[in-house]
This record gives C-alpha cells, sequence and structure tokens, in this order.
C-alpha cells in the first residue's frame, strides 16, 4: 500500500531476478561415448517430424528449415517478455541408471537440463553462440524413478535460439503401466469448509485424483490432498487414484468423512462476505482525509494506515493520527476512540495495519522481535483494536542465501515475525483478527522463483511472504493480496497474466486457493488457504495504484472463483463458493471516487 499513487514497479523486482540468473555459470563438455548397451531414448531428436513428442510453452517453439545442423530441420524457439520458450519431452528410463543428455544449439542463451531425476536434476547453458556449439551433461536416476523430463530454453526477453539433435543416451526404461489403487486412504484434518486427507503413495505414479462423491474435486502430486469448498457439519464420501503417463487406477475404497460446525481456525466472526479497506488515519494524500465516524457501514474490516517502525530495525512501531496541519479535518483522539468503538458495537472490525510502502520493519533480532510485540501490543490496547494486519513491502522481508525451504524458514527477519505475531496472538486469545496483504512478487511469484535460488543471483524477496502465511496459516483471518501495482505473473496455467482485467484476479486467487509447487518444486508445495481466508485486492480508483479493474471485471472474477462462471480461458482448480470476498486500497479513494468500489461490492452480494 501507498501513501501516493504507484509503488516501485515490479518489473525492476524481475528483472533483478533475471539477471542474477544469467550471472550462473555451467560447464559446457564434449559428449563421451555411448556405452554398448545405450540407447538414444529421444523422439524426434532432429526435429525431422516438426515438433513431434515436443511441448513448447505457449506455442513458442517451430520446426524450421534453417539454420540446421544436419537433416532437413531444427527447432526454433522465441522468447517473448517473460517466457523463456521452454520446450520439454517425458522419456521413460530405468533406475539407478547413469544417462548423458545432449544437444547442438545456436543462438543467445540456450539452455539443457532434465528434471525428475530422483536424484539432483542437471541442466547446462551457453550464452549467444553464433555457431552449432554442443551441450552435454550427466544424471544418475534415483531408485524409483522410471521417466524424466528433457528439456530446452532460452532466457527472458532474448532472441530466438534454435537445437538440433538432442539426444538422450542411457539403458532403454521398461514400459510404463498404470499404477495401483491407492490403499490407506484416511482423514487428517477437518474444519466447516474443508477436508484434509491422506494415503499410501504409490509406485510409479506421478500424481493422484481425489473424488467425491464421485467427482473428481483435487489432484495432487504426492500421497495427500485437501479438499475445500465443503459445508459445515455435511457428510461427504472420498476416494483416491494414481495417475501416470499410461493412465488412471481405479478408484480407492471411499471413506466418510464430516466437516465440523464451527468456523475453522483463523474464524473470527466476519461475515459471509467481508468488505475490507484501509483507512489513511496517520497522513493524508490527494484523497483527503476521512474522520473514522464517517466511514459508511459497508466496511466490515477497516484497517488504521499505518503504524510504522521508528528506525527500519528497531521494531518499534509508533501510530499516531495525521496533524492537524496536514489533516484540518481530523477528529480527536478521544473521537477518534469513540468512533472505533462505535464502529465494532455494530459488528466491525478494526485492525492496525503495520507497514505500508514506507513503513520498512526488518526484525532481523530478537530485540526487535520483542519491541515489535510490546509497541503494537501497546497500539492496540490505546485503541482498543481487534487485531493485526502485516502490510510488509519493499525490503522488510527477504530470505537469506540457502533458505530455501517455506515450510522451515531459517532467515532471522521470518523467523522473528512468525514468532512475534504468535506472541501477540496467544496473547490477545481467539478473537484476534489476524490480516495480511502482501505484493504479487513475494507470493504467487514464488511459483517460479523463490528467494536467491539455487545458483544465488536472484532477488532474496521473491516469494518471501510464503514461509510467514505458511506458518500463521492456522491463526490467519484473512489474506488479500495486492492484485495491483504488479508485472505479469505465470499462474497455475503456465501462463502469463496482467493486472487490470477479470483474468488476473481469477488466476491470481485461484493459486492462493488450490496451492503451488514454489520455485516449481513438487516437493515442496504451498497448500492452498481455505476460500473464507481469502479476499481480492484491488485499488479503490485509478488515482489509487496501477491496475485498477472496472466493476464490471470485478464482478466477472467474482462470477468465475464463486460460481465457474465467466471464467474466459483461465479454469479455476474449484468452485471457490466460500470465498471471503474483497480488499481495496483504499476506503479514502473509495470516497473520492463516489464509493464506486463499495456499492458495487453491495449490489453484487445483495447488501
Amino acid at each position: 500500500m501507498e501513501r501516493t499513487g504507484t509503488v516501485v514497479r515490479f518489473s525492476r523486482l524481475l528483472a533483478a531476478c533475471s539477471a542474477g540468473l544469467l550471472a550462473a555459470g555451467a560447464l559446457v563438455a564434449s559428449a563421451p561415448v555411448a556405452g554398448a548397451a545405450d540407447v538414444d531414448l529421444v523422439r524426434n531428436g532432429g526435429f525431422e517430424a516438426g515438433l513431434d513428442g515436443w511441448n513448447c510453452a505457449n506455442s513458442s517453439g517451430a520446426a524450421v528449415t534453417a539454420p540446421k545442423r544436419t537433416g532437413a530441420s531444427a527447432l526454433k524457439a522465441t522468447p517473448a517478455g517473460s517466457d523463456h520458450a521452454k520446450c520439454s519431452q517425458t522419456i521413460t528410463v530405468k533406475p539407478n541408471s547413469t544417462y548423458t543428455l545432449s544437444a547442438w544449439v545456436q543462438g543467445s542463451y540456450v539452455y539443457l537440463g532434465a528434471s525428475g531425476t530422483g536424484t539432483t536434476d542437471v541442466s547446462t547453458w551457453t550464452q549467444s553462440p553464433d555457431v552449432w556449439k554442443q551441450l552435454t551433461t550427466t544424471f544418475t536416476t534415483g531408485p524409483s524413478t522410471t521417466s524424466v523430463s528433457v528439456y530446452t530454453h532460452g532466457w527472458y526477453g532474448t532472441p530466438d535460439y534454435y537445437v538440433d539433435d538432442l539426444s538422450l543416451l542411457g539403458p532403454g526404461g521398461e514400459p510404463v503401466v498404470i499404477p495401483a489403487v491407492p490403499g490407506g486412504l484416511k482423514t487428517t484434518a477437518l474444519t466447516s469448509t474443508s477436508v484434509a486427507l491422506s494415503w499410501n503413495a504409490v509406485s510409479g505414479a506421478s500424481g493422484y485424483h481425489v473424488y467425491r462423491g464421485g467427482t473428481k474435486v483435487a489432484t495432487a502430486t504426492g500421497p495427500s490432498a485437501t479438499v475445500t469448498g465443503l459445508t459445515p457439519s455435511t457428510a461427504y464420501s472420498f476416494q483416491v487414484t494414481a495417475t501416470n503417463a499410461a493412465g488412471e487406477s481405479a478408484k480407492s475404497a471411499a471413506i466418510t468423512a464430516t466437516t465440523t460446525a464451527g468456523g475453522g481456525g483463523g474464524d473470527t466472526k466476519l461475515p459471509a462476505r467481508a468488505l475490507v479497506g484501509y483507512l489513511h488515519s496517520s497522513f493524508a494524500n490527494g484523497s483527503g482525509y476521512t474522520r473514522m465516524a464517517d466511514v459508511p457501514d459497508s466496511w466490515d474490516v477497516i484497517n488504521l494506515a499505518f503504524g510504522e517502525p521508528t528506525s527500519v530495525t528497531s521494531g518499534d512501531i509508533r501510530f499516531s493520527l495525521c496533524p492537524v496541519a496536514e489533516c484540518p479535518n481530523v477528529e480527536s483522539e478521544a473521537e477518534f476512540k469513540a468512533a472505533i468503538k462505535a464502529k465494532q458495537a455494530a459488528g466491525k472490525k478494526v485492525l492496525i495495519s503495520i507497514g505500508g510502502q514506507n513503513g520498512q520493519v526488518q526484525l532481523g533480532s530478537t530485540a526487535a522481535r520483542d519491541a515489535f510485540v510490546t509497541s503494537v501490543s501497546k497500539i492496540i490496547d490505546t485503541y482498543g483494536l481487534d487485531g493485526l494486519d502485516i502490510d510488509f513491502e519493499g525490503h522488510s522481508l527477504s530470505l537469506n542465501t540457502g533458505d530455501t525451504d517455506f515450510r522451515n524458514p531459517t532467515s532471522p527477519v521470518i523467523v522473528n515475525l512468525i514468532s512475534a505475531v504468535k506472541s501477540l496472538k496467544a496473547k490477545y486469545g481467539s478473537d484476534f483478527v489476524l490480516t495480511m496483504a502482501p505484493e504479487t512478487f513475494f507470493v504467487q511469484l514464488g511459483y517460479q522463483f523463490y528467494g536467491s535460488g539455487p545458483w544465488g543471483g536472484q532477488d532474496p524477496r521473491a516469494g518471501a511472504y510464503l514461509p510467514v502465511i505458511h506458518a500463521l496459516r492456522d491463526d490467519l483471518t484473512l489474506l488479500h493480496v495486492q492484485d495491483y501495482n504488479s508485472g505479469p505473473i505465470m499462474g497455475l496455467d503456465n501462463q502469463y497474466h496482467t493486472m487490470g482485467g477479470a483474468d488476473f484476479h481469477i488466476a491470481m486467487t485461484d493459486m492462493l486457493l488450490a496451492g503451488f509447487p514454489v520455485a516449481g518444486d513438487t516437493t515442496k508445495v504451498f497448500p492452498g488457504l481455505r476460500p473464507d481466508q481469502v479476499a481480492i485486492g484491488l485499488p479503490a480508483s485509478t488515482q489509487a495504484g496501477n491496475g485498477h479493474t472496472t466493476p464490471a471485471e470485478v464482478n466477472k472474477a467474482l462470477n468465475c472463483l464463486i460460481k465457474k462462471t465467466d471464467c474466459g480461458s483461465y479454469q479455476t482448480h474449484g468452485t471457490w463458493t466460500d470465498l471471503r470476498g474483497l480488499m481495496t486500497w483504499s476506503i479514502n479513494w473509495d470516497r473520492f471516487n463516489n464509493w464506486e468500489f463499495s456499492r458495487n461490492f453491495d449490489a453484487y452480494f445483495g447488501n
């Protein structure tokens, strides 16, 4: 959130990721001679049959007659913007076997690699060869690996690249067979709207499908999944199947699970559809100052913007009303407190929001952590608030080099923030409202990049909110990611989505609800949140931030996510009937824009 209209552009941050990755080196070696038992396992490695056997993302690849190294054709692939033009092929292999992958390449920043090896995935690259050059790497498969993906790609925004005579030499794998039926299906957790399931892993399975009442409702790469969007106090029947390249197993034996009557962890008696807004309480800008008593009843959660630190690293947070010189119509402290009580008596929640564009907060020490808890508690107690909104932006959160698992963070600024919030939750109890408003760079970008990356050099802030959200998910009331001031972000369809229309909000919200592998690692999957924990964050007017979305497009996004209609080209991974609502920056800007945002919310949900 910003005091004025726009913030630092996301594209600069993504450029930092790209530049860091381009700095990472790899070796190029000559191809060893194949052993007598080795065969070339790649289908159409010379691209003589066009793209037969190959999957090129976003239709970025084509077979061309020139330049070529041998035969009649070669692969030409064209990176575009944030797309690196990846072409891949899945190949059957044998466990515990060694393979040599090689290809002849030409062009700009060409990569060759293999993933899903079951041991250490490998890649190699070369920079801008103007003649054909051979790339080679080797790998050994794991004890249960029966298939790998071999791929080639360029780099973001660079010119075309070319590939010819791509081969994978090694022992041929056994034919893939349909996996066995999973056993051991059981319930591991229940809420009023979700059921968490687990089952025994099946050898040779590449994924699993979960069925509710005979209808497929979820997919998973490992032996667990959470089914959301359920009704409280209702019994459901579940089955699971195992899948691979050969097909899908029969369904497992069914189990029955009954959802709870309550709202589940993090529920703090919000209405089923909630409207969240930020109130400029400590400063003025072009939108003008709005007194607490003048906030319309449409707003269910009012976040006071902002509590800010005395210094970036102190952890000492302060909040005060806007000075009279800056805000001539500001109310007195007594009037402000009385207005808060009146809002609460009407069922509204009033929170202190920490951070914003200017309020950088880095809890790099335990002293800063403790100061944060003490000072935030003082603000909450002074004004009788209902809880805390975390709006850390800029350089507040980043991941140290080597901190690669969102489930077990080690970076002090992350660990201390989690600890501080848990302390506040413990102090104020189950009615404590906790919300978060991260930017897309810190959440959904984690689907592609996490921290400084496996080679270092990426922006360490990429995906840095994920460990905080995950550690606090049982305490979290609402997550409302800022779907604005953002560059294009890749969704679960592996396509890039651009802010300003329904498609962006559909794709970004579906990622939060369905979950996603972090940095493409299917062993590190960020689990989806409950729909009642998620609201969509939007700017209230064109002046409030880049990415303003018209009411008609907002309604399309809600239709798709809640009703699975008006979805356009993106298909959601569920029907998220319990989606909590909308958040906006800000109440002040909505007033400036004749309350267009809140009136549309009320009209859509019949308030």
